[in-house]
Order: structure tokens, then C-alpha cells, then sequence
């Protein structure tokens, strides 16, 4: 461990230098650009293949109408999240689950991990599934698709060291934007997406179940449990400082917006299926909503479509197998720190490998239903979103360890509404699946 300590110091000392001297030279813009890379990869990150396909879906059942303003609020509540996470990993310059098992002991230090080892495993798996959807568009059978985007995945591990693993993630997670473009060969309403922001309507069918579905997937698709663990783990690893914290929230603010409009553009894109009274129930994935979307977006559009869905699914792979290693890590008090070589680090990268390994061969399997798994994964993540805000909010209020840094009355405000708007959100989704006669279907 002394050796596997030395060298992350040493790597992390390189980086804050590089900060400091810009900082010294009164630059704040390569201030910044130095320090962005965890707000951004998270958000990013969770703009994955589950939600790409959960906002497809959602595009072609309702348009735009109460669903591109109902993104933006999810986004909102996003920032808010994370920005909390940030405080937290700035100030007591650890991981979340050594955090958990630190003030709330053994019993809560579990439970917390099973609720983020459940979430990753299972959203781990459709990001495989969003891999193997994007590239059968191209013709790309899943026996070649899914291992070429393992390796990929892998790769990104060689590099041991935080900082170029995090540069070549973020150039990656560039292609989310791909959107953009597909959504603007789509030919947008403008004035209709304008009308949406401002009145949240109309709502063609009203309130029913699959409403309510796709409102639990759609908050599932932007806050997770996975993103907390990993944001907090990768500002430690990154050796961000109380002085770092405006630009922590700058970046995790760039982030909330470059998703939520590569969100945005990923519902706007797939409107054409609703205007045109597409069924889109029987879809099994990213190929499926690309083939269909060729006639209205052309093969470009489609082409781009289906490259974004594949990218959703390798940036997710790689931060949520991560975050999953920097918990275990954490829990075992073993090196968890992307920095570290693989003999040091061994427990951490090979608790990455394994999750990725054990997805990807899951993925493989024939005649799984595709896209009816993507969607209650998102659902999924929402009804295990309350546990881990609540963890949040009791550390961020915890001055014995958050100092001047711990939150404010507007944070556990916002952090408190978040938590009962969540909490009610599973609650309606179990009474429905109990009494499915609740809501009209």
C-alpha cells in the first residue's frame, strides 16, 4: 500500500501543479479546463443507453408537449444532487461508501451497497444492450459488437492514471451530441417546443400507467445512485480542493446542460414516430428506433442516431463499472484509485473487468427482451434514488466532517422536495402494479 500511495501522490501532484501554475498566471479559463471531468462524465455518463432509448420512447409516444420542460426539471434536480456530491467530496476528501460505513456503521455501510451493486449490475447490462442495439444497425452481429465494446471499456483502464483515463472518456462522451444533429434532421416544431417549456402540455392521452412508466424512467434516466458514488470518488481521485469548488459546480453545471440537451434532442429526434402513429411497444432497441426513423430523419440522421446510442452505452460502461470499483475498493480499504497499477490496484480494476465480463455475456443471450429491459432498469433506478439521497443528505448536513462546507437551508430544501417527489414516484408505481385498476390504462 505505501508504494500504490506513493505513486498516486505523485501522479496527483503532477496534476495540481499544472492548477497551480495556471492559477499563478491568471488563467482561469485553463483553470477550469484543468479541472473539469467528473460533473461532466456523470452527466454525460447517465445520458446512457437506457435513457437514450427511455427518451426515444417517450418522443414517439408524446411528442414534446410535457415531457422536453419535465427533462429539464429532472436535470435540474440532477445538478442539485451532484453539486451536493461535490461539497462532500471535497471537504472530507473521501469516497461515499467509506463515508457511509464511517458515520452509519456496518449495517447501513451494506445496505448502501447493495442498493448502488443491484442499480450498477443491472444498468451495466443494458449499456451492453445499447452497444449491441446501435451496431446492428450497421449490420454488426452482437458476437462482434459486444466484445469489440468490452475491450474498448478495458482499454480505457490501461492507462493507470486518473487524468488520461478521464480526457479519453470525456473525448468519447463528446458523441452524445450526436443527437443534436439527428434531432434538427427531424425538423422540429420550434414554436411547439417553445409553447412545451411554458405551458408543460398538451399530454395526448393523459395520465395511465404507461404515463406513469415513462415518467419513472425519465427521472431514472437522469438521477442514479451509481453517479453519487462516482462523482464523489472521482473529485478525490482528482484532487479537487475547497479552492477547486466554483469550478466543481461550473463543472458539474456543464454537464447538466450538455446532457439534458443531448436528452432533449434524443425525444425531439424520435417525434416523427409519433406524429406519424408509430407503435413503438414491440421495439427491441436502438437499431429498431433508428431503422424506423430512417423514412423522416434519412439515413444520416439514423446513422447518427444509432452512433449515439452506441456511445450512451460505452461512456456508461465505463463510468458505471468504475463507480462500482470505487466502492468496492472503498469497502475492502483496499487502493481504489484509477492512478494506481494493476498490481497495487488489483482488487479495484479486476472488480471493474468482472462486472463488464459477467454484462457483456448476459447481453449475449438470445430472445432477451431488449428494450422492455432498458426501461425497467430506468424504473428500477428511480425506486432505489430514495435511499441514496437520503444517505446524502444526512452526510452533507454532517458538520463534524463537512465544516463551512456543509449545506445550507436552500440545499436540504431542494435536497428534501427531490427526495419526497422520488419517494411518492415509487410509491404511485407500487400501488399501480398492486392495483393495476388504479389508473386507466
Amino acid at each position: 500500500m505505501a508504494a500504490s500511495t506513493a505513486r498516486e501522490e505523485e501522479l496527483r501532484a503532477q496534476d495540481r501543479r499544472l492548477v497551480r501554475l495556471a492559477r499563478a498566471a491568471g488563467k482561469p479559463l485553463l483553470v477550469l479546463l484543468l479541472l473539469v471531468g467528473p460533473g461532466i462524465l456523470v452527466m454525460l455518463g447517465e445520458n446512457d443507453g437506457p435513457s437514450m432509448l427511455s427518451y426515444a420512447t417517450t418522443g414517439a409516444s408524446y411528442g414534446v408537449g410535457f415531457f422536453v420542460p419535465f427533462i429539464c426539471l429532472t436535470f435540474v434536480m440532477a445538478f442539485v444532487v451532484q453539486e451536493m456530491t461535490v461539497r462532500l467530496g471535497i471537504a472530507t476528501q473521501r469516497g461515499h461508501a467509506e463515508l457511509i460505513f464511517e458515520r452509519f456503521g456496518p449495517f447501513w455501510g451494506y445496505f448502501a451497497m447493495l442498493d448502488l451493486f443491484i442499480g450498477n449490475a443491472l444498468t451495466l447490462v443494458t449499456e451492453f444492450i445499447a452497444i449491441r442495439a446501435g451496431a446492428a444497425y450497421f449490420g454488426i452481429p452482437a458476437l462482434v459488437a459486444v466484445p469489440i465494446g468490452f475491450v474498448i471499456v478495458i482499454a480505457a483502464l490501461a492507462a493507470r492514471r486518473y487524468f488520461t483515463w478521464e480526457r479519453a472518456v470525456l473525448m468519447l462522451s463528446a458523441a452524445n451530441l450526436l443527437f443534436i444533429p439527428a434531432a434538427l434532421m427531424a425538423h422540429p416544431d420550434v414554436v411547439g417546443i417553445v409553447r412545451a417549456l411554458g405551458t408543460w402540455g398538451p399530454l395526448p392521452g393523459g395520465v395511465n400507467a404507461a404515463f406513469i412508466v415513462l415518467v419513472l424512467a425519465n427521472v431514472g434516466a437522469t438521477v442514479t445512485p451509481w453517479m453519487i458514488f462516482f462523482q464523489q470518488s472521482a473529485v478525490v481521485d482528482k484532487g479537487l480542493t475547497v479552492k477547486d469548488l466554483p469550478q466543481g459546480r461550473a463543472d458539474t453545471a456543464i454537464g447538466s446542460t450538455l446532457a439534458v440537451c443531448a436528452a432533449i434532442a434524443t425525444l425531439i429526434a424520435a417525434t416523427p414516430l409519433f406524429t406519424h402513429h408509430v407503435d413503438v411497444a414491440s421495439y427491441s432497441g436502438g437499431a429498431d428506433f433508428a431503422t424506423a426513423l430512417r423514412p423522416y430523419i434519412g439515413s444520416a440522421g439514423a446513422a447518427l442516431f444509432s452512433l449515439g446510442i452506441i456511445e450512451a452505452g460505452l461512456v456508461a460502461a465505463m463510468t458505471i463499472s468504475t463507480s462500482s470499483a470505487y466502492a468496492f475498493g472503498e469497502v475492502l480499504r483496499r487502493g481504489h484509485s484509477l492512478n494506481l497499477d494493476f498490481a497495487s490496484g488489483r482488487p479495484f480494476y479486476l472488480s471493474a473487468i468482472i462486472s463488464a465480463v459477467v454484462a457483456a455475456a448476459l447481453v449475449l443471450i438470445p430472445g432477451a427482451p431488449l428494450l422492455a429491459m432498458t426501461l425497467t432498469v430506468n424504473v428500477i433506478a428511480t425506486l432505489l434514488m430514495a435511499p441514496a439521497l437520503l444517505f446524502l443528505l444526512l452526510l452533507a448536513n454532517d458538520r463534524e466532517i463537512m465544516g463551512g462546507l456543509a449545506n445550507r437551508w436552500r440545499s436540504n430544501l431542494a435536497g428534501g422536495i427531490i427526495v419526497i417527489v422520488i419517494a411518492a414516484m415509487g410509491a404511485t408505481y407500487g400501488l399501480i402494479v398492486i392495483f393495476p385498476n388504479l389508473v386507466a390504462r
